[in-house]
């Protein structure tokens, strides 16, 4: 039995398809639930892509393909070699562009009856309603949470949906917000997480081929919106757990008591930024990693002393650290505190990983045991990553 779709199609018709057209979407042409009248809808749609990533990959890939005729893409990031683990659009030859002007590329390859409008930016309060006005629908496929409330919030202004979905280590969601038609993102997490409390795909990793997994799936959801068929998922989320190989659904309702969003103003109290949590680290607890450069040079000369320690595992050093680093894993730090710390440190201790998520969580392990001592612990913000940009850019990133 083929589902009804309870909302008309988000997008009128064009008048025709030519010759090429018809050839080039045959097989969605022969489909009767989308048929001549469908493929029309899906090129006079545009569909703005948040992130030319993991999941704005597969989401290019395939909104091209389907004909959607104008796609537009927003992402102020280059392309990277650990990228290409899972942002299929990029290769080797497109290491140091923007991830844009790469993505853009790749559509007119696959298919040059496109558009493509390249926003090679970054998505904020200032600009975000002027974009999203020039699109029918929006592809969250962000990796933060400040970007998935600006996208949430912009979107209800605007009117038109978002379909969304998330990816980390092997799982993964995909959900339709809707103002107006069903909930939005801020009724599924009301609140953000505690800085450091979920790890990005950087630090907490990501299956290679789950991108592909959630993104097609999003893409499904789009052209069902675009064309009126099929039951979207507005107020259900769907959970993937790619080990398992298993799928669950969901339910969610709009908050009756959530206020409406009148502006963009509220998008910073709710994106995660550091609040007095006794989680996060208080500025006396940070430093940069131009702070840090200073503090080891003084060392170098015998004019301090501190111990720097790596939570990271041991390829992450293989790769690439921060010289003058001793390694004592984050798991070690959280099941023995500090206990866990070689005999020779003395003094005070400076933390690091990759990003900063895993260090502050081990800088929280061992709070309460500096509390008691006249030394001081505190962690680099913004990890290696931090150390490569503002001090030694010579060091390979990953």
């Amino acid at each position: 039995m083929t589902a009804v779709s309870p909302f008309p199609p988000l997008v009128e018709p064009t008048p025709e398809l030519n010759h090429e057209e018809l050839e080039r979407y045959s097989r969605h042409l022969t489909l009767p639930q989308l048929g001549v009248e469908g493929q029309r809808r899906l090129k006079n749609a545009r569909v703005l892509i948040i992130g030319a990533g993991g999941l704005g990959a597969p989401a290019l890939q395939y909104l091209a393909a389907a004909g959607v005729g104008t796609i537009g893409v927003i992402d102020d990031d280059v392309v990277s070699v650990s990228n290409l683990q899972r942002q299929v659009v990029h290769g080797m030859a497109d290491i140091g562009r923007p991830k844009v002007d790469s993505a853009a590329d790749a559509v007119t390859r696959l298919n040059p009856l496109v558009t493509v409008n390249a926003h090679g930016e970054r998505l904020t309060t200032d600009n975000a309603l002027d974009i999203f006005s020039g699109y029918d629908l929006i592809m969250d496929g962000a990796d933060n949470f400040g970007t998935r409330y600006l996208v949430s919030d912009a979107a209800e202004l605007v009117g038109i949906p978002v379909v969304w979905g998330s990816i980390l280590r092997f799982d993964g969601q995909v959900s339709v917000f809707w103002s107006g038609h069903g909930p939005v993102y801020r009724d599924l997490f009301s609140e953000a997480p505690a800085p450091g409390q979920v790890p990005s795909c950087a630090e907490g990793g990501v299956l290679g081929m789950l991108p592909a997994t959630i993104g097609s799936v999003m893409v499904t959801e789009a052209l069902k919106l675009i064309t009126g068929i099929g039951r979207p998922l507005v107020g259900r989320v769907l959970i993937h757990d790619a080990l398992a190989q298993t799928w669950r659904e969901l339910s969610i309702l709009p908050d009756p008591d959530r206020p409406p969003v009148t502006d963009l103003s509220q998008v910073a109290v709710a994106c995660g930024l550091p609040t007095a949590d006794d989680a996060s680290p208080a500025s006396h607890e940070t430093l940069t990693a131009s702070e840090l450069a200073v503090l080891l040079t003084s060392r170098s000369l015998g004019e301090t002393s501190f111990t720097l320690i790596d939570v990271r595992d041991d390829w992450e050093r293989d790769l690439v650290s921060i010289p003058g680093s001793v390694q004592v894993r984050l798991q070690e730090i959280l099941d023995r505190g500090v206990s866990a710390l070689p005999d020779s440190v003395e003094g005070n201790v400076i933390l690091h990983c990759k990003a900063g998520v895993r260090s502050a969580q081990a800088l929280g392990a061992l709070r309460a045991d500096y509390a008691l001592r006249e030394d001081t612990v505190k962690h680099l913000d913004g990890g290696v990553l931090a150390w490569i940009q503002d001090v030694d850019p010579t060091l390979p990133s990953y």
